[in-house]
């Protein structure tokens, strides 16, 4: 039976190791792809200062899902009078454990966690996988958004 949690700088090596996992798989990484030391680095760094929620689904003791939501105070507009906003990422469920709801139902758990906190808004990046999945849950494209990448990615 699945359950689901929410976990936080306490389970340092939980967080690091299921973003590690996904990030690596992901990007089509091999098992024995060593993370450059500014990521791990930086990640725990993350971790550490809090603003941020993430939900862990176990299978026993196995993490089998995961997925952050992190905490944004932007500067308030007439639209978002709180400047409170969250961004959505890192969802992810093990290939084995697709297509049971698992996805949903831990972001349905962000998304009262934002509320709770005051959010007006949520955005993410959505992959063409996940898509139909935030699509259901009230997700819409948005044709406001743009950026500009100030460093390369890694390759």
């Amino acid at each position: 039976m699945i359950s689901f949690k929410i976990v936080g700088k306490e389970e340092m090596e939980l967080l690091m190791s299921t973003r590690l996992e996904m990030l690596r798989i992901v990007n089509g990484k091999p098992e024995d792809y060593q993370f450059s030391t500014e990521l791990q680095e930086e990640s725990r760094a993350f971790y550490e200062q809090g603003s941020y929620r993430e939900v862990v689904a176990m299978d026993g003791g196995t993490a089998v899902g995961w997925a952050t939501l992190c905490f944004l105070r932007m500067m308030p507009t007439f639209d978002h009078p709180t400047g409170r906003r969250a961004h959505l990422m890192n969802v992810y469920t093990k290939k084995e454990y697709r297509r049971q709801g698992i996805a949903r139902t831990m972001v349905q758990m962000l998304i009262d966690e934002a509320r709770s906190w005051g959010a007006t808004e949520i955005s993410l990046d959505a992959t063409d996988m996940g898509r139909p999945l935030y699509e259901s849950l009230g997700f819409r494209a948005s044709d406001e958004a743009m950026t500009l990448c100030l460093r390369p990615s890694e390759t």
